[in-house]
């Protein structure tokens, strides 16, 4: 027994120093109690891991938005030495020397396919004795311009370069007020830029153009941005950035042609060296609301004819002047806008159906859509 009291001793002592080492021990995370401060700390991490963010989608299209600098010879007349009568009177101002100056302008353009094709604003590159690319890598390429439509407002021009990424082309046909947008361009020379907003509107026409569709959008479109990107939250292009409502202040209206009438203007001039659009030489307007319920129409339905063009397809047709159009191929018409556009887009060639009433008198006429005369 002797033994174990000799034993006794130590053993306390071990227990009693492992006892103070495991007091000093820090406890483990799982044995400590989670407070307020904790758990939020753990759910702003959380939410900053699953953040909202459109990174991936600038980082898809950006490489193809490029900037767009434009150079033209303007003639200036030298200023006379001293507005003296005796000097103008031996010097015919008329004759004077002609001083040549460079003017820059600043636009952005998309590269829309490998091969050098680039989308922008016919307004960017108007009257430019030189036009310069510069892309988001670094590079710079003088550009040709292949092609333009005035009555889209757009241009398509080609670079010789290696290597360029085309911006993936989403479907504007299906895009929706409230879809979120970004548009991307170079506005007032800064540099390439992204601006963030929603579709505010579907269908717009300004009168600026004579085919007009435009997507409206709060995201900011300023000087510069014109020709850039409008992309949807996946990077794919939805429209061509180019106008805004006042150039004097932003005002969070902002319009952009829809990607879907860009690739076939891109299309045509590059296939034909033009647009080729449908026409049936008809001038019409929409009728007033007034006399649409009188003939049993909801406005705005309802096109008044008010001229026929000599040899044209409704001439063909037997269309009359005062002739009401209500539908195109079965569809109906609305303003003289969505109408101009939807008879733009029939293939000349094809048949196409007309829907009118003359008088009280329900009447089908048909007619080979023609090809729309080229406007310079």
């Amino acid at each position: 027994m002797r033994w174990l009291r000799s034993l006794a001793g130590p053993v306390v002592l071990g227990l009693a120093i492992a006892a103070l080492v495991l007091w000093r021990l820090p406890p483990r995370a799982a044995d400590v109690p989670r407070g307020p401060v904790a758990a939020a700390s753990e759910a702003l991490q959380a939410e900053a891991e699953d953040r909202v963010s459109y990174a991936a989608a600038v980082r898809r299209a950006a490489p193809s938005v490029v900037n767009i600098y434009t150079r033209k010879l303007l003639a200036e007349r030298r200023r006379p030495l001293r507005d003296d009568p005796l000097y103008r009177r031996f010097f015919d101002q008329s004759a004077q020397h002609q001083q040549q100056r460079m003017e820059s302008s600043l636009g952005s353009g998309v590269i829309v396919s490998r091969e050098g094709y680039i989308l922008t604003n016919a307004h960017v590159i108007d009257g430019a004795d030189e036009i310069i690319v510069l892309l988001a890598d670094g590079r710079e390429a003088q550009a040709r311009m292949v092609g333009t439509d005035v009555e889209t407002d757009l241009a398509v021009l080609k670079v010789d370069l290696d290597e360029l990424v085309a911006i993936p082309v989403g479907n504007s046909s299906q895009a929706r007020v409230g879809d979120v947008v970004l548009a991307i361009g170079n506005p007032f020379g800064l540099g390439q830029s992204v601006s963030q907003g929603i579709i505010s509107a579907l269908g717009r026409g300004l009168g600026l153009n004579t085919y007009e569709n435009f997507l409206q959008t709060d995201a900011a479109i300023n000087r510069g941005n014109s020709g850039g990107a409008l992309i949807d939250a996946y990077g794919n292009l939805i429209g061509i950035n180019t106008a805004m409502l006042d150039s004097s202040s932003s005002q969070g209206i902002s319009f952009a042609i829809p990607v879907k009438t860009a690739i076939k203007v891109l299309g045509d001039i590059v296939r034909h060296g033009q647009v080729i659009r449908g026409w049936l030489g008809v001038q019409a307007q929409q009728l007033p609301p007034d006399a649409a319920r009188a003939l049993g129409l909801s406005p705005p339905s309802g096109l008044l004819v008010q001229e026929i063009q000599p040899g044209s397809p409704a001439e063909a047709g037997g269309l009359q002047v005062g002739d009401v159009i209500t539908h195109v191929n079965g569809e109906p018409v609305f303003d003289g806008a969505y109408s101009t556009n939807l008879i733009a887009d029939l293939k000349p060639g094809t048949q196409v159906r007309l829907q009118v009433l003359r008088g009280n008198a329900p009447l089908s006429i048909a007619t080979t859509v023609g090809t729309r005369p080229t406007v310079n």
